[in-house]
């Protein structure tokens, strides 16, 4: 499990406190964690984020899920010379805890080859159209969920734009036409 704390942080017992507490909450799911920008992130399995975030929510008290959204990893580092070499996507999650006062971030890998994840709008209601919006602009399956449809593209539309390897140009000419 890998932890890096960034200069700012040595001094913070209570990032440490949350990093250890956390830790404990999540066992052998949590693959590894940092803390940077005043904030703790973690990594976990995705094969079972419902149990993570259900724990999370119950024993850590992150009552809140502020944000739900995809990420593509593919051209990360590249412009440093260090290529990524972790799972291509993932979805990450920001929690809050107001009992606690603090945030954390969880980054659940999804592999490429079969692109799908448990929904959490067991555990947050709130996951409904974050979860609809990665699907829509990334093509994450969330497994679960119960209407899992586009929301932000048209219903024809061919692709998941957010994805590094979209084109950035179209093959057709559109233009809107008032009889249709």
């Amino acid at each position: 499990m890998g932890f890096v704390i960034t200069n700012r942080e040595i001094d913070n017992p209570s990032l440490q406190q949350l990093a250890e507490r956390v830790g404990s909450i999540t066992g052998d799911a949590m693959t590894a964690h940092h803390i940077a920008n005043g904030e703790l992130s973690i990594t976990v399995n995705q094969a079972n984020i419902k149990e993570i975030c259900l724990a999370l929510r119950d024993q850590g008290g992150f009552e809140q899920l502020s944000d739900l959204c995809g990420m593509d990893y593919s051209h990360y580092g590249a412009e440093g010379g260090t290529a990524w070499a972790g799972e291509r996507y993932a979805v990450v999650y920001h929690l809050i805890s107001y009992q606690h006062n603090c945030r954390l971030r969880v980054r659940a890998p999804v592999a490429e080859s079969f692109m799908t994840i448990d929904s959490v709008i067991d555990v947050w209601a709130g996951a409904d159209w974050f979860e609809r919006e990665a699907f829509d602009l990334f093509g994450i399956i969330f497994n679960g969920h119960p209407d899992l449809r586009r929301i932000l593209t048209d219903y024809g539309f061919i692709g998941h734009p957010f994805r590094k390897d979209f084109p950035l140009s179209g093959q057709v000419e559109m233009r809107y036409d008032e009889e249709q």
